[in-house]
Order: C-alpha cells, then structure tokens, then sequence
C-alpha cells in the first residue's frame, strides 16, 4: 500500500508572500491604525531551468509538424511511454489528491466519514507538475503532468489504486523554461492516458472509439500504451493505459476544415438541454474563452422547444438543422445506442462535446469517455433502441427527434447501417480476438495497487463479455427493426 505522507523537506519550495493588504483606520483620536494582512502561499520555485533540449528535433518536439497520428496511435502494437517526476513533485501531487479527495485508500467525504471528495465530484483539477517524458529514446523536457477524471479518479484514489488516469501537455510549463516553448509531441500538444477504469477486458475506450470513427464520425484517435512511472525508485509499471486524442486539440485541427469555432465540453443540467436549463457556465468553453459568445447553444436550445415542433414539424426541422447537424447527431445516437455506452447524455449530464463547425454554421456532436461502453451498464443501464425508458422532457435531444417520423427513420437507418458494418458481430468478433492478443501479456502483468483486475482470470472474462456481448446486440437490433 502506497503511503502518502508530508515530506518536510521540500527543497523546491518556499513560503513566499503573494499578497497583502493595508488597512487604514481613522480614528476619532487622529490616531492612525495599520493592519497588515498577509496571505501566504506555497508555490515551487524552480531551480531546474538550466539544461538543453539535446533530443529536439523539428519533426518530434516543434509545433510546425504535423500531428503524426500514424505513428503515435498504431492500432497492432502496444508501445510503451516513461514519465519520469522527482520524488518531491510526486510528493506534491499525492499531497494534492489527499486535499482533495482524501486519504489515499480511505473513501468517505461529503456525508460521509472520509475527509474530501467521497461521493461527490469535485470542481477543481489536480495539479500540474513538469516532468520528462521518454519514448523510443527520445526525452520531451518539463511537460505538464497531472492526474485526471472525476468520479473514476476519486474512486481509484480512495480503493487505493494509483493506476490513475493522466494528463500531458507538452508545453504547460513553457513559461518557466524557454527551452520548451511550444513543445510537441510528434505535432500533438495534449494527450490523455486513460486507466481502463472500471474495464476488465482493457478494450472498451479503444473499440469504442474505433466504432464511432468506423461509423464516419469525428471522434479521438486511440491506442494501447504500457507506462511506467519513475518518481525517485525507478521505473515502476503503472499499466495497461489508453492513449487517447484530445478533442480541443488536434481532433478539430485535423478532422475539421477550420478550428475556430466554439468547442462546448457541457456538465451540469444545462448539458441536457431541457426546458428552462441554460447556464453559460455549465457549457464549458475549451477554446474561444475571452467571448463571451454562447448564442449558438442557446439558438439551439430555443429552437429545440419552439412550439413549431407539434405545429408545424417541417419548419422545426428546417429550423433546427439551421443550428445544429441533426444527421451526425442521430448516427452518433445510433452507434451509441448500439453499442450501448450509458455514462453520457441520456442518462449523464457530461462526456461530449459540441463543435460549432465554420463551415455549415451548425453545432456538431463529438463523443468522449468510452470506457463504460460495450455493456449494459450502471445507473438504470443503457438507453433501450425505442427510448422508451427515456423522458423526452429531461432529454430532449433524444426524446424529441425520436419523436418525429422524419428523424425516427433516419435513425432506425443508420441502426442498420451500425449493425451491417462498424458493430457487424464478425468483424468485432475478429477484432476482439486481435486485440486481446495483443494486449494480454500487459493486463495480465499489471500488479496490485496498480490495476482493477482482481484475479488471474479476469482479463479472459471481460474478454468473454464482450465477445457475447456483439452477439447480443445483433439480436436486439434484429428484434427492435423487425
């Protein structure tokens, strides 16, 4: 068991004065009273700024390459990524997570008895802190590095699993080191290693993906990746990770025309589009942040529950596909359905996003976070193929299109189109067999305190689920069209 504990000798900190305030006090007397009052704030001082980026090269580390997207997500390997932090800046980050979600290993918290964070998702990241990053032998120097995730990321923590999801960003730490600015990651700039939370087989968040993409739908690239941590003992296997492609990053700028337009990632009520819901501030900007600019989604919202909709069904239609690309919308609801991915709208207020794309003007859909995907699931389980467990009032998207004939057809084609092609039972079948070939010798080798495995045969199980789970589904799918 991991023992999280206050290094008092932290050499790469100072207490320093960020702030203080002079109040004057006038006094019937004349007197002049003086209140100092001082904030005092522990912030790192770093000393490490003076070394050279010998591995730089204008292919690898510049932000004039292109994203490498072959290179760094092949699909029929698992490539392994060492991060290496000083033990004192990993102090910091354990020493952050137990701000804000208690004691590692101990869950509890709001409600309950374990000190921060148990139950409730918190509205703060952890913290970021540099570190070097090696792949294939090349260094990237000083990269932002953090953990990542809310309710998967409190669980972990508090079941005393530190394979704990990540965050890169290749130049967050630009600012203090020059050496760096605009550091790339063979041209990406931000890449998030996904746990596998919650996923036996280790396959969901990638073959979830490659089913969206497969079905024409813009959605992150994926890849197997085993990482290893070094944070003052050596090299200590983390595990069997997802690599995955950051939307905000270079998903818009290489799978859109133009990467100007609004990106929403929403979370909240507002992120479920009923009736009276909008709030600015639970459709969370990821880019355009200094415009103050959400008139797109609030059209969209406006338009959605225009009393036009029961009056006059065509002028809705015409209305709504004004704002909003209800053809991406209602495939990626096929492939979502199909597949059966319940940790996103329809069930939860989060985990996609809305691109207002330049050129059609419209809001465009883009999944996100797929490793529940793939089975039946939890909080009342995946929506059913008719919705009839849906409340068209609390999710209109769905509830209202499904509604309409015009929409319902359209859906129920793309349903076909799922199952015949991207989710076809033998092609998966075929791809589940590849995959769990290829990632099997890394699931099985991952170690206590370090995976979500609880036994030698769990891997081969969770492969087994999936497996007849497709089957499943082409059955459902069969029943629900005929």
């Amino acid at each position: 068991m991991l023992l999280v504990k206050k290094n008092i000798n932290l050499l790469f900190t100072v207490i320093v004065l960020v702030g203080f305030t002079i109040i004057l006090n006038s006094c019937s007397n004349d007197n002049e009273e003086v209140i100092d009052i001082i904030e005092e704030e522990i912030i790192e001082v770093f000393d490490d700024t003076d070394f050279e980026a010998i591995d730089w090269t204008s292919d690898t580390h510049t932000k004039e390459a292109d994203p490498n997207i072959e290179k760094i997500f092949e699909d029929n390997t698992v490539k392994r990524l060492d991060i290496v932090v000083t033990e004192n800046r990993w102090q910091s980050m354990l020493d952050d997570m137990t701000d804000l979600y208690g004691t590692f290993g101990v869950g509890g918290g709001p409600g309950g008895s374990g000190g921060p964070g148990g139950g409730v998702d918190i509205d703060k990241n952890p913290i970021f802190v540099p570190a070097e990053v090696f792949y294939n032998g090349i260094e990237w120097y000083r990269v932002g590095v953090r953990f990542k995730g809310n309710s998967s990321l409190r669980t972990s923590w508090q079941s005393g699993i530190l394979k704990l999801s990540l965050k890169l960003d290749f130049d967050e730490f630009e600012d203090k080191y020059p050496q760096i600015d605009n550091q790339r990651f063979y041209g990406f700039k931000k890449l998030s290693l996904k746990n596998n939370y919650d996923d036996i087989s280790m396959l969901r968040e990638k073959v979830a993906m490659d089913v969206f993409r497969n079905a024409g739908l813009v959605a992150s690239h994926t890849a197997f990746y085993s990482v290893y941590v070094d944070h003052g003992d050596g090299p200590e296997y983390f595990g069997l990770y997802t690599m995955v492609e950051e939307v905000d990053d270079t998903v818009l700028d290489t799978q859109f025309s133009d990467d100007d337009g609004n990106l929403y990632k929403p979370d909240g009520d507002a992120a479920s589009f009923a009736v009276g819901t909008f709030d600015e501030d639970e459709y969370v900007k990821k880019n355009n942040e200094d415009e103050a600019d959400f008139s797109d989604v609030e059209n969209l919202l406006s338009i959605l529950h225009d009393g036009s909709r029961i009056t006059d069904a065509s002028a809705w239609r015409e209305n709504l596909e004004a704002v909003f690309d209800t053809d991406v919308f209602l495939k990626y609801l096929a492939v979502n359905t199909v597949i059966q991915n319940w940790d996103t709208y329809g069930r939860m207020t989060h985990n996609y996003y809305l691109y207002n794309n330049p050129d059609t003007g419209k809001l465009t859909w883009i999944p996100w976070d797929n490793n529940e995907a793939l089975q039946n699931g939890k909080m009342g389980g995946s929506l059913k193929l008719d919705f009839s467990d849906v409340s068209a009032l609390q999710w209109p998207l769905i509830g209202y299109l499904y509604q309409d004939q015009v929409y319902k057809e359209k859906y129920d084609t793309y349903v076909q189109e799922v199952i015949d092609g991207p989710f076809n039972s033998s092609k998966m079948q075929v791809l589940y067999s590849s995959y769990s070939a290829l990632v099997a010798s890394y699931a099985n080798s991952e170690i206590a305190g370090y995976t979500f495995l609880r036994s030698s045969t769990d891997f081969q199980t969770g492969i087994n689920q999936v497996n007849t789970h497709v089957t499943e589904r082409a059955s459902a799918v069969s029943n629900y069209l005929n």
